[in-house]
């Protein structure tokens, strides 16, 4: 399994947090359990197969951060999404801008710049073209703040 669909399980199970206090450890030991993966790949081609050892650690660090990270991810989000309050922003936007700033801020192998781009694209995916263009400009002007704090 590739990180860009490990990615896209983190993001799903970001989402799913979303809708309850951020229980990152009861979500992931649900969510990433063989047989849970199993009956969901019938419905849902990204859950086929087996995850690999490298891509599940990815995916527990990543929804473990964001859960750990998710005041100062949420401020970024509300410093930045001018014009917009957080409670206008869809639950799916939401959870990729979070699961993309935790990657740019605390994923050292993940360039901020590749970190916007897959944004970007789960933003088209799972909501529309404009969504994306949002996204895009938030995370760009987290990264670039991001890149200035760095030098």
């Amino acid at each position: 399994m590739s990180r860009k669909k490990a990615r896209e399980i983190a993001l799903h199970l970001v989402f799913e947090m979303g809708f309850r206090e951020f229980e990152a450890e009861e979500i992931l030991i649900d969510r990433l359990n063989e047989n849970i993966m199993q009956s969901i790949s019938g419905d849902i081609a990204l859950y086929a197969g087996k995850l690999d050892s490298k891509q599940t650690a990815y995916i527990v660090d990543v929804v473990k951060g964001v859960a750990a990270h998710l005041s100062e991810i949420d401020t970024l989000i509300e410093q930045n999404a001018r014009g917009w309050s957080m409670q206008r922003i869809s639950r799916m936007t939401m959870a990729v801008l979070r699961l993309a700033i935790y990657e740019m801020k605390y994923v050292p192998d993940v360039p901020i710049g590749a970190a916007i781009n897959e944004a970007v694209e789960l933003a088209k995916t799972y909501e529309t073209e404009d969504t994306g263009a949002f996204v895009n400009g938030i995370l760009g002007t987290i990264g670039r703040s991001l890149e200035q704090e760095s030098e």
